[in-house]
């Protein structure tokens, strides 16, 4: 298949499209965001094993999961991954990327996680004002508001409201690496609606590539640790939702759904994230909690008004 056969232009803008079909889609996207929000609990019961070689085990068991499903339903997953050297290109900077990036940014400023963690977590503001860049879409005064008021409920998660936080000089690798996480991310997400034409199952191929060169890295970083009985169902868990399934919805929402609205909607991730971790015993709650999740919350209601009532 050539590149000039497929076409790489931009979807029809979601005001062209049929509301129902548009909260659909973003209700599809939003399950992502539920499934990223056991990544932390997981990752916890992962013991040991390194970063690297979590992701490289987690994305092959999603390669192995995404292309069965794919071919019991009757897909072409071997023809779907001959795709321009673009996309290839997209799929494997969000997906390896990001992680590449987001556990360096940890291994550059290891005494700066809750900084790095906070850096990190720009990515659905960025998603909410590159998404303005897109042909179609226009960012309003609730978007801004939302993204706002969602990452001042993520900097109260980050932090637990304590006053202490600072930039060390030292740190700035690390930092920039942090940056260049959410900047990658939020490219990925905005970007993916411009090959809207590219079927969501060759969401499949890149995670097998993020696999093979997590592989690498991991082997160029990392000493390997061989995981337990429940490393490994930990693992499997991983590979199934957050590093699995909620790519391929994730995928489907971004081209399809409100991209604005998934993109606050998004900051539930480290408030769901946490609740969980609190509700397994990882993790001990207080007042900061129950203020990110009204913030957050808000910031979804101001930002997604106009999904919901299909007004748009």
């Amino acid at each position: 298949m050539s590149t000039e056969s497929l076409p790489t232009q931009s979807l029809p803008s979601a005001a062209a499209s049929a509301p129902a079909a548009v909260r659909r889609a973003t209700a599809i996207g939003g399950l992502a965001i539920l499934m990223w929000s056991t990544l932390a609990l997981l990752t916890a019961l992962s013991g040991t094993i390194p970063p690297f070689q979590l992701v490289a085990m987690s994305f092959g068991v999603a390669f192995i999961i995404g292309t069965a499903a794919g071919a019991a339903r009757g897909k072409d997953v071997i023809g779907v991954l001959r795709q321009p050297w673009r996309v290839w290109l997209l799929g494997v900077a969000g997906l390896f990327g990001y992680h590449f990036f987001y556990f360096l940014a940890f291994r550059l400023a290891p005494g700066a996680a809750v900084e790095v963690n906070l850096l990190n977590y720009l990515w659905p503001l960025l998603i909410v004002l590159f998404s303005a860049l897109l042909p179609g879409e226009r960012l309003k005064r609730g978007h801004v508001l939302g993204a706002l008021c969602g990452l001042a409920g993520t900097v109260l998660i980050v932090t637990g409201g304590a006053r202490g936080l600072s930039l060390d000089a030292g740190d700035t690798p690390g930092y920039l690496s942090a940056m260049a996480a959410a900047v990658l991310w939020a490219s990925y997400s905005v970007l993916s609606r411009r090959f809207g034409d590219v079927p969501t199952e060759a969401v499949g191929g890149f995670c097998l590539a993020t696999a093979v060169l997590a592989g690498l890295s991991h082997l160029l970083f990392e000493t390997t640790v061989a995981p337990s009985g429940g490393e490994w169902l930990a693992v499997l868990a991983m590979g199934i939702g957050p590093v699995g399934a909620a790519f391929f919805v994730w995928d489907h929402g971004v081209k399809r759904g409100d991209i604005r609205a998934l993109g606050v909607l998004s900051y539930a991730t480290p408030l769901t994230s946490t609740l969980l971790l609190i509700l397994f015993g990882q993790a001990a709650g207080g007042w900061t909690v129950w203020a990110a999740c009204a913030l957050i919350m808000g910031g979804a209601i101001l930002a997604s008004r106009d999904v919901l009532r299909g007004d748009r």
